[in-house]
């Protein structure tokens, strides 16, 4: 078996879209005989604190589902202050500094990038030890900050961040890119550059849809995964308006937003909303069968970004409703998995809620039987990972 190795910000037991999608590309690899070691922080995402288990240890060494899993310390933070967040990256950066530059590594590894700060010092050493480097870029930072307001364009902090940018994306030997939005842009930069197309497609090893349609109950949509600066939910719940409609939305998830959208809601007069916090992913699934419609909301429309969720639900069965513009509006509307709501406009949105609210449960149930056979079909992770090794990708 070819060993290879993959460097993560994030890896379960923590939660979110980043996590889960380290652990697939690690399984696949494996199922494919490939011998797979991790490298990330102590687990700490998404609630900016060390989890039980890890308290204490300056680090640990696991082995998860036949992966390899070499956790480093780091100063965990989910702060808004953008201070914190970067000492954060830096506590785990510098233990994995040390790491790569003196222990013995594997000729490929995998490194994910944003966090940009943490791909940067990890390309850097392998350059040097003259590594195949396969850069996986999931969102194109700074560009996303920029558009998030999270950073000033032209700023130091700004011209800083595009220095890293160009420099992971010269090093790399090749690089995967999660959109056709993030290959194009690397593309107008080094035009040579060999990348590839990387979807964020689940395995959820399914073959028979689960879901069911209860009757004579409300509409139910729902919202899982990261409370953060991105996605907006916290923004969604304030503007959305589900009065006189026979619709709930029901939100599960943790992060920096938990705070304010528990408050919103327990102030809220009618109870149209309801907030379930974090659970694991299985135990998620299993209370999300009886549900009706996925939300997947974004703040602004951020170039390059499709988020997971579009396959991850859509891999389930249940109906998108996509409010973040982009390509992810493109796949759903292209594949006919749900409904669109023009980004950032809110008056779409409850426009489109409106809409939503005439279906009947038969119609949502039809509607989960053809989106579950359109995702078994079109967004297939095996067929995908044997296409790139075929390629020479791995």
């Amino acid at each position: 078996m070819e060993d290879i190795l993959i460097i993560s910000n994030y890896y379960p037991p923590e939660k979110g879209a980043a996590a889960n999608r380290i652990e697939q590309l690690a399984l696949k690899l494996h199922q494919n005989n490939y011998n797979v070691s991790v490298v990330c922080p102590l687990g700490n995402y998404p609630k900016g604190e060390l989890f039980p288990e890890y308290k204490g240890k300056f680090s640990v060494t696991e082995n998860r589902e036949n992966i390899t899993v070499k956790r480093l310390w780091i100063y965990p933070s989910n702060s808004h202050t953008i201070l914190k967040r970067v000492l954060s990256i830096l506590s785990f950066s510098v233990g994995l500094f040390c790491y790569l530059l003196f222990k013995k590594t594997p000729k490929k590894v995998v490194v994910q990038s944003p966090p940009l700060l943490l791909s940067f010092i990890a390309v850097f050493v392998l350059s040097l030890k003259n590594k195949k480097i396969i850069l996986n870029v999931s969102d194109l930072w700074p560009l996303a900050a920029i558009e998030l307001n999270a950073l000033k364009k032209d700023s130091l902090s700004h011209k800083f961040s595009l220095f890293l940018e160009r420099y992971i994306y010269k090093k790399a030997t090749m690089i995967l890119g999660q959109s056709n939005e993030i290959i194009a842009h690397i593309h107008s930069v080094f035009p040579e550059k060999n990348c590839f197309l990387y979807r964020n497609f689940p395995d959820h090893g399914a073959r028979v849809m689960e879901l069911t349609t209860e009757d004579n109950q409300p509409i139910k949509i729902f919202y899982a995964g990261l409370l953060g600066v991105a996605q907006g939910v916290y923004e969604l719940c304030q503007k959305i308006d589900l009065k006189g409609l026979n619709i709930e939305l029901h939100v599960f998830g943790d992060g920096a937003e938990k705070k304010q959208l528990e408050q919103l809601i327990a102030s809220a007069k009618e109870k149209t909303i309801f907030f379930h916090g974090m659970l694991d992913r299985k135990e998620l699934h299993e209370r999300l069968k009886t549900f009706d419609i996925a939300i997947v909301p974004l703040k602004v429309r951020i170039y390059g970004s499709v988020p997971s969720k579009i396959f991850e639900y859509g891999a389930l069965g249940f109906p998108i409703l996509y409010f973040g513009g982009g390509e992810g509006e493109t796949i759903v509307a292209e594949n006919n998995l749900g409904w669109v709501a023009s980004v950032e406009n809110y008056n779409d949105l409850n426009e489109t809620l409106n809409q939503i609210s005439k279906y009947s449960k038969s119609d949502l149930a039809t509607m989960k039987k053809r989106i579950f056979t359109t995702a078994q079909n079109t967004f297939d992770l095996d067929t995908q990972m044997k296409d790139l090794i075929e390629k020479g990708v791995f």
